[in-house]
């Protein structure tokens, strides 16, 4: 390598001579090599281009630069050199692609490379100018005139945007996009009466496309020439009765003038034609249910047109999913609503966001048994959605089918990638590690809480859970106490949490300072447990209040019967489980 890079540099000098030898030997008021001798140049533009394709940037440029100091006039050097400058000088960048484009008016490349530069710089009108210039030398480049649509669309230019639509067409010929843009620039021009004649004329071209006529009479409407509207609504359906946008723009109509009971027929012709698509249908259920909140409407007429359409054949749930939604947002009855959910899974039973959705409303309702009969169909549609395995399992602990619960989750966490959300992760191995604790399975459990933290350190209960039954065990009782610490920080008046750092503090010697959260505890809960009173009493029997301790031992016997509590209260003193 040091043989390769003393070569380049001997190289590198043997060029900076032979410039300087050159430039000894000119005349002074030229200072340019005489244009006869073209090897040297050659040379190093060659050369250039080498280091170029060799990604050897800073050679290239050195070698360019040399090369436009013995031909200042040369245009393609003015261009290579613009692509390195526009990495550190965009004015220098612009400035020779200037120079290049006037030295050669006529290359296509230096143009479209000026008018980008242009662009960068939001000098709109040079750019404009560079594409018009651009557009000169090559009549047939439709892509110049979309650049150039849309510059003069930017510069509210719309008599420009006009004349380059026109020229597209001359290349691409007429079509509904290039009318419809025409348009739109008469629109913004004030023209009513240019757009409607583009508009006119496209409808003109295509006769037996009755949508054009439709879009003529939805035009008019806009405008404020109801009675034309409506006669071209009715010649179209006069040709084809169940035209469905023709039908919807009567809808509309008939809307604008009033006329409801008009209005509603139509809405429920188009609902119940079978012809209608269902995005048609959704379209227009959703005007159906606007304009009934706007008129403090009944719903159960929206919901009669809804239950009648469905009553057809679907072809998708979109309708149903629909429905829902509204009796949703009416506040219909649970059932009614569930009772629409289980429509949408009957004609979609892959729908997983619809599934979850009704499985988290049951779930609401403590039917554990209904979640199960919801969960285990979505695994064979949708085994890859982790959610199910996560209701299916908590649906088992629920019911105490311990078993049944692990290896819903464990089917579940293997469905794991990195798109998963780890919060979901998380919770998974804090309900798998409770579940392992209960089996007896605690060196599982606690890799199970380990996992649970590697997916969400935060994850408080998890935190909680697993420093209690550290405490319990005695193991690891330092890092049990941070985990603990943690959780009381997060929610500082849960009893829960309190009971478990007063524990910890317990089960380390530190007494009176478990004396004093056992105190906290015991504020912030109303209902003390059996257990509670059960620590509550160690603790205070542990700094020498032992009749206070008796106290809280008898309430603990009180709630739940326990022959070691009992035999704490005949002997008066502390016995560790």
């Amino acid at each position: 390598m040091r043989k390769v890079r003393s070569f380049f540099c001997c190289l590198r000098l043997w060029m900076g001579l032979m410039v300087l030898s050159l430039a000894v030997q000119l005349p002074a008021q030229d200072a340019v090599v005489p244009t006869g001798d073209d090897s040297y140049y050659q040379y190093l533009y060659i050369e250039a281009l080498r280091q170029q394709e060799s990604d050897n940037h800073d050679a290239a440029f050195d070698l360019l630069s040399t090369c436009l100091t013995l031909r200042p006039d040369a245009a393609e050097l003015y261009y290579l050199l613009a692509s390195y400058y526009a990495v550190f000088d965009s004015n220098k960048c612009l400035e020779f692609m200037q120079r290049a484009a006037a030295l050669d008016p006529s290359d296509h490349h230096y143009l479209e490379r000026l008018g980008q530069s242009y662009i960068h710089a939001r000098d709109v009108q040079s750019a404009i100018d560079t594409y018009e210039r651009l557009y000169e030398v090559n009549r047939k480049r439709s892509d110049v005139l979309q650049v150039l649509l849309r510059l003069y669309g930017y510069n509210s230019d719309y008599a420009g945007v006009v004349r380059t639509l026109d020229r597209i067409e001359t290349i691409e010929g007429d079509g509904e996009e290039t009318a419809l843009a025409k348009m739109q620039a008469y629109a913004q021009m004030g023209n009513q009466k240019a757009e409607y004649q583009v508009l006119q004329s496209l409808a003109d071209k295509h006769p037996n496309d009755l949508n054009y006529r439709v879009m003529m009479g939805n035009w008019l409407l806009r405008h404020e020439r109801e009675k034309e509207a409506y006669k071209i609504y009715r010649q179209v359906l006069k040709k084809e009765p169940d035209h469905v946008e023709a039908h919807l723009s009567l809808y509309d109509y008939y809307g604008e003038k009033g006329m409801y009971d008009q209005q509603r027929l139509t809405a429920e012709r188009l609902m119940l034609n079978p012809s209608t698509p269902t995005e048609n249908k959704i379209t227009l259920m959703r005007q159906v249910i606007q304009s009934n909140e706007r008129a403090h409407g009944d719903s159960t007429e929206v919901l009669s047109l809804f239950h009648r359409a469905m009553a057809m054949p679907q072809k998708n749930a979109d309708l149903a999913e629909l429905c829902a939604a509204y009796m949703e947002l009416k506040k219909m009855p649970r059932e009614q609503v569930d009772s629409m959910l289980r429509c949408v899974l009957k004609i979609e039973p892959d729908n997983a966001p619809m599934r979850l959705h009704l499985i988290q409303r049951v779930w609401g309702t403590g039917d554990y048994d209904e979640v199960i009969r919801l969960c285990q169909p979505a695994l064979k549609y949708n085994p890859d959605e982790m959610a199910f395995y996560y209701f299916l399992g908590l649906a088992h602990y629920q019911h105490d089918e311990q078993d049944e619960a692990l290896d819903a989750l464990r089917r579940g966490v293997s469905q794991i990638n990195s798109e998963s959300n780890s919060e979901l992760v998380s919770d998974f191995y804090a309900i798998m590690g409770d579940i392992l604790h209960q089996k007896g399975m605690n060196t599982e459990a606690f890799e199970a809480y380990d996992s649970c933290l590697h997916w969400k350190s935060d994850n408080i209960s998890c935190l909680n859970n697993y420093a209690y039954y550290l405490s319990v065990e005695g193991k690891d009782l330092s890092r049990a106490e941070q985990m603990s610490y943690r959780t009381i920080l997060a929610e500082p008046e849960n009893a829960t949490y309190l009971d478990t750092y007063a524990w910890v503090l317990f089960r380390q010697g530190r007494y009176a300072e478990a004396r004093e959260y056992m105190d906290r505890t015991l504020a912030a809960d109303t209902m003390p447990s059996a257990t509670l009173y059960d620590h509550a009493g160690d603790i205070y029997y542990h700094i020498g209040q032992t009749d206070k301790a008796v106290d809280f031992w008898q309430k603990a016997v009180e709630q739940d019967a326990d022959a070691l509590i009992e035999e704490k209260i005949r002997k008066r003193k502390y016995i560790e489980r």
